[in-house]
């Protein structure tokens, strides 16, 4: 994607279109590293394995197109839904969750045996091609802890790549679970926005990419046709500071400024629910959603 114009309704190019838009795509990003945050938001919206299996197989094309995805989940409202399951009550601060000792179970039950497996099986349905990677396996997220009123609510102290570049230069596809340790092994809940962002910075990702249940970012939260379809990292920051972006996107706002001043080329903010969304951020000269550079 090269050109933004307005937010105006994205029609998908057809026929031969497709094959020569995509082209100079596919050689630009050939054997380039995208890491891929695919938000529990847009696992929750699914009443089927629909979205998920259309999400594998456009990991699936995008990999067999000689790009190298970093696949990052989330998992916030699955969640809060195992907490309500067995009584406790979620409780956010920042768009952050308060993380008690029992929730970290939780988290990790949820993220590392429920939605990781799940995901690294409807990609290996194009073959073998995906590994489920906990962040705790080989130190690849070092924690520390944010805030002691926020209980084992995480920061990222440390990236190492080491697993993640091992298995891509193997042609696998890595499938992380954000969940972090300290230097004593103590697990923590590491918002997976920040996850991604720190780990797409590492790798030195040509593209660090959401996928959430919203369009991108809007100068008006409420307005739809507000949505910006192109920004800068100093924009971010103003609109953090204004209110402009409160709540949940914080985090992802805050990781796509600090990835892109460490190194990561651009950042993408893209509606999931669109069906091949991440194709047509990647492959059209149009785009979609909110790009920040």
């Amino acid at each position: 994607m090269t050109t933004r114009q307005g937010a105006t309704p994205f029609e998908f190019p057809t026929g031969t279109a497709i094959l020569l838009e995509a082209l100079p795509y596919v050689h630009r990003f050939a054997n380039k590293v995208l890491v891929i945050k695919y938000g529990g938001n847009v696992l929750a919206g699914v009443t089927d394995d629909d979205a998920v299996a259309q999400f594998a197989h456009d990991i699936a094309l995008v990999h067999q197109a000689g790009l190298r995805p970093v696949v990052v989940h989330g998992g916030g409202p699955q969640i809060s839904k195992m907490m309500d399951r067995l009584g406790k009550e979620p409780e956010f601060r920042q768009g952050l969750r308060v993380t008690d000792a029992e929730t970290v179970d939780i988290v990790r039950s949820v993220l590392v045996d429920q939605i990781n497996p799940q995901l690294v099986a409807a990609i290996n349905v194009h073959g073998p091609i995906a590994v489920g990677v906990s962040g705790e396996t080989s130190g690849l997220i070092r924690a520390s802890a944010r805030n002691p009123e926020l209980g084992f609510v995480g920061d990222v102290a440390g990236v190492e790549p080491s697993i993640l570049n091992e298995l891509l230069g193997k042609g696998m596809i890595p499938v992380v679970a954000p969940i972090g340790a300290d230097e004593d092994g103590q697990a923590y809940n590491i918002n997976a926005d920040t996850a991604a962002g720190a780990i797409a910075e590492a790798l030195r990702a040509e593209k660090l990419m959401y996928l959430t249940d919203i369009d991108g970012l809007r100068r008006i939260v409420t307005d739809p046709a507000s949505l910006i379809r192109q920004t800068t990292v100093d924009e971010l920051d103003a609109m953090i500071a204004d209110g402009s972006i409160a709540d949940g996107m914080i985090p992802k706002a805050q990781s796509c400024a600090k990835a892109l001043r460490g190194g990561v080329h651009r950042a993408h903010i893209l509606d999931g629910r669109i069906a091949h969304v991440l194709l047509l951020e990647l492959f059209t000269d149009e785009g979609v959603g909110t790009m920040v550079q």
